[in-house]
């Protein structure tokens, strides 16, 4: 079994506030975005990346990646239908590799075959997808990290090939979270570890999880997801404090982790509730309806994760939480068996 990963993504404004405690707290960092400008890799969301210098200072193995894409982040499905074009995409990735002597590249493609965020799509994805990854693999060598970020939901798997994904990855993120998202009108749990028998929608890290190892991807190359931010359903009816009622709106991005402590969690009227199936807590004002991960649900994360001998977890974001208190619970939980 490999060493245990602990990951946090960090936006380019985040950069600044990645400390020693940060950097010794954490294994790897993926650097979010570059992007893909005429079919080539785009910098230019990264003015600040020259900062990764000095947190490599705190930490000499700390390994850092560069993720491309992220929700919204088009360009894919044009450049890998082609083999030329996945070249030349592929070659400027190892410039940046090398130009900032990156330990790896993280595609972030959301998602193959797929035009949500209003960005290309075509069925061809599904194979072109693999053969991106694949040549990524061959382009950077056995050495460098090769990752992906993929969606939770069965859409993901329908969509690729993830047995032979797999294979070229050193490691698969489940972005396990936002399980509810901008488009669900169910108020209720987004980044639980657990399904409760009332979830109809029954997404879960564990369902995420046991659906990826069936698609073919190894135990120890999985890394589930945990939020540093919260979703939020306005117009909940008080029923059952909220949990899983038609709400008005769909599930807004909610605050920031500090944010949910300075003025929600058992503040202002919002009373933390814990649904202990889930493993997941959420707070209710009486028309408002809140989820999100606290210091509890991260270490049950973590301890799930060693007893299912999966390689890891990542959180989406560091900036969401400046007072660390995500960050601490994971590290500590991550450190001791």
């Amino acid at each position: 079994m490999h060493n245990h990963v602990t990951l946090g993504y960090v936006t380019d404004s985040a950069l600044a506030s990645v400390s020693h405690e940060d950097a010794n707290a954490l294994t790897h960092i993926n650097l979010a975005f570059g992007a893909i400008r005429d079919g080539l890799l785009d910098m230019s969301q990264l003015p600040h990346i020259r900062e990764i210098d000095r947190i490599r200072d705190y930490n000499a193995t700390l390994k850092v990646v560069l993720s491309i894409g992220g929700w919204g982040a088009g360009g894919f499905s044009p450049m890998v239908r082609r083999a030329d074009a996945r070249a030349a995409f592929l070659e400027s990735c190892e410039k940046a590799v090398r130009e900032y002597a990156l330990d790896g590249i993280d595609i972030d493609w959301e998602y193959p075959c797929l035009d949500w965020a209003g960005i290309e799509s075509d069925p061809a994805d599904k194979e072109n997808f693999t053969l991106l990854m694949e040549e990524l693999r061959g382009a950077l060598g056995g050495q460098k990290i090769v990752s992906i970020a993929s969606g939770a939901g069965r859409y993901f798997l329908e969509n690729t090939q993830m047995d032979k994904v797999a294979k070229a990855c050193s490691y698969v993120q489940i972005m396990t979270y936002d399980l509810r998202s901008g488009f669900e009108q169910e108020a209720g749990h987004h980044t639980n570890l657990f399904t409760s028998p009332g979830d109809r929608l029954n997404g879960s890290v564990q369902s995420s999880v046991e659906n990826f190892l069936a698609a073919g991807v190894p135990r120890d190359k999985i890394v589930i997801g945990a939020a540093f931010y919260a979703r939020r359903w306005d117009g909940v009816p008080d029923v059952n404090h909220g949990l899983f009622q038609r709400a008005e709106t769909v599930g807004q991005y909610g605050p920031g982790y500090t944010g949910l402590c300075d003025e929600y969690i058992n503040k202002n009227g919002f009373v933390r509730y814990w649904d202990d199936d889930a493993k997941a807590p959420y707070l209710f004002n009486g028309s408002t309806f809140i989820s999100y991960d606290d210091p509890e649900s991260i270490r049950l994360k973590c301890a799930y994760l060693k007893k299912e001998g999966l390689l890891g977890i990542m959180y989406w974001e560091h900036g969401c939480d400046p007072s660390r208190r995500l960050l601490t619970a994971m590290a500590g939980a991550m450190r001791h068996a």
